[in-house]
């Protein structure tokens, strides 16, 4: 990546400062950076207002018939300090040596993606913000997956950069999401694996309303209409925290929900079928999950459920 054709001068003084800053940040003993992940965590959901209500509606709205508001709030307050590692450990991941990092990873269900591998037309990943998603291209070298990542571009651009290069750094390659499609389709063709975050809300233009915690949620429907094309193998990827380090989860290939004829019917059914295996990686472990976005923002047309 050539940085001084793609930013000013400016945002490259910027690019720099920040990677200087998380190296920095890197430096900082483990037990210390965790006590200093969750303080800023409390601290945040103390100050951050707007944010902190979203997060408690949408515990309420997903699990309010199972915790009662005191555990909701205790639930929302572990999301914040989740939130408040993940800038330690991206700075922690630039310090150490590849060794360090695969002995803080462990990998279960590998042999999961090798029989997708072998299916030959590729491998669809479906994948969160779970745990600390930017580590995740970190496994994909640790295990040898030729990993492409679907991602959304930043708005500042020194940040956009900065993450562009830490999740690169161990051979994964990036897909821009506007125009992505013959990318992806060159990357199955080649039988490499494709990662898409599928737990965010998207337009109605870009989305079909499918079933997340017991409400309609609109969600991209791009990873089913490209597995029906193409006839990907699709299988779920989550990377969680653990007291020791890092649990990356290679889950079971799905199995494609039955086609009716009707496009729009077979396309909703499968990203429900994906959208489902999304709610149960979170229900794992509930309070790893990106709560503070608002997962039902773009409400139906319709009345829910559809007949």
């Amino acid at each position: 990546m050539n940085l001084r054709r793609t930013l000013t001068s400016s945002e490259l003084r910027l690019f720099k400062l920040l990677e200087r800053l998380a190296q920095l940040i890197g430096w900082i003993p483990r037990p210390v950076a965790r006590c200093m992940g969750n303080f800023l965590g409390e601290a945040a959901f103390l100050l951050d207002k707007r944010h902190r209500e979203v997060t408690l509606k949408n515990l309420q709205m997903a699990l309010g018939r199972e915790l009662d508001p005191t555990q909701r709030r205790s639930l929302a307050k572990a999301v914040y300090r989740n939130l408040g590692q993940i800038l330690f450990e991206v700075g922690w991941s630039l310090t150490v040596d590849w060794e360090t990092l695969c002995r803080h990873i462990t990998v279960e269900g590998l042999d999961n993606y090798r029989t997708a591998y072998r299916q030959g037309n590729g491998v669809l990943v479906i994948t969160a913000h779970m745990g600390n998603w930017e580590l995740l291209p970190i496994v994909a070298g640790q295990v040898d997956i030729p990993i492409n990542i679907v991602y959304r571009p930043l708005d500042f651009k020194p940040l956009d950069r900065f993450f562009e290069r830490t999740r690169s750094r161990f051979g994964a390659r990036l897909i821009q999401s506007r125009r992505a499609l013959l990318k992806i389709l060159k990357a199955l063709k080649k039988g490499e694996a494709v990662a898409m975050l599928m737990d965010q809300n998207v337009d109605y233009y870009d989305g079909v309303w499918v079933d997340f915690f017991g409400h309609p949620a609109c969600t991209t429907k791009a990873m089913a209409v490209i597995a029906m094309k193409t006839g990907a193998a699709v299988m779920p990827v989550f990377l969680y925290r653990q007291a020791d380090g890092f649990r990356a989860v290679f889950g079971q290939i799905l199995t494609p929900a039955p086609t009716t004829g009707d496009l729009r019917k077979d396309v909703e059914a499968r990203t429900a079928q994906y959208t489902k295996v999304i709610e149960e990686g979170i229900r794992a472990e509930p309070d790893q999950w990106f709560w503070v976005h608002r997962r039902w923002k773009t409400k139906t047309f319709t009345p829910w459920p559809r007949p």
